[in-house]
């Protein structure tokens, strides 16, 4: 069938183009999680716990990523981070080439600033709803604040918030796809070049279909675990059993 030669590895097929595309997807995704995981939470720190500045700050930078396209902000990072690196570069050495952004780091930047934005709402719901008193018995007992944080709030935080943030890590799964178009060899590019030699859209698009499906369920599968595993012992309302 011309379809398993046009999926073969080797130089007759486009198996491993497409294989090694899924391999810079998923290491795309794997290296903006803990970007955006760390950025939100320190965000939502900021917007609870902090004074009028930074909570000013970390409300402007929830509402203007949240607010923006993400192909817009992709393009923002790697065009704009990209001439302000060159011209802090040419301004130290004028004699200096230009330097040209990595895809692979400006999509990290961008996705991971789009992830901490959103994350940042999941995480500050989270602190939200955790019972005050643990703070305050944390505090009674002399605890510094950053062991009431990582003793005590922390598990139960990241118990509250894994839902919302299995809901963004899909999210992320799929946006990476964007990145694409500032060339970077991810799944959807490598299809793309596989469709424009063969003229086979349907076949490579539906390949790529399946691919991020197949991820995304077993992502799910994972997450619906990880729930069950972090809500043992608590009954529906919340409380220990």
């Amino acid at each position: 069938m011309d379809w398993l030669t046009y999926l073969s590895f080797g130089d007759a097929g486009w198996g491993d183009e497409l294989l090694q595309g899924l391999g810079v997807t998923l290491g795309l995704a794997l290296a903006t999680l803990p970007v955006g995981l760390l950025l939100g939470l320190l965000v939502a720190a900021l917007a609870l716990f902090g004074g009028r500045l930074p909570r000013a700050l970390a409300l402007a930078f929830s509402t203007t990523l949240r607010g923006l396209p993400e192909l817009l902000t992709l393009f923002i990072i790697y065009h704009g981070v990209g001439m302000g690196l060159n011209a802090l570069l040419r301004w130290y050495n004028p004699a200096a080439g230009y330097l040209e952004l990595s895809p692979f780091i400006a999509g990290v930047l961008a996705l991971g600033l789009v992830f901490a934005a959103y994350s940042s709402e999941v995480w500050r719901g989270a602190w939200q709803a955790l019972d005050g008193g643990q703070r305050e018995a944390g505090q009674a007992m002399g605890l510094r604040r950053l062991t009431i944080f990582r003793v005590i709030e922390l598990p139960q935080l990241l118990r509250l918030a894994l839902p919302g943030l299995g809901n963004l890590w899909v999210n992320l799964l799929k946006d990476t796809a964007l990145v694409s178009v500032i060339a970077l060899s991810d799944l959807m590019r490598m299809a793309n070049i596989a469709v424009g030699t063969t003229k086979k859209p349907f076949l490579f698009f539906l390949v790529v279909c399946l691919a991020y499906w197949l991820v995304c369920l077993l992502c799910e599968c994972l997450l619906a675990r990880m729930e069950r595993r972090a809500n043992r012992g608590y009954r529906t309302g919340g409380q220990a059993a």
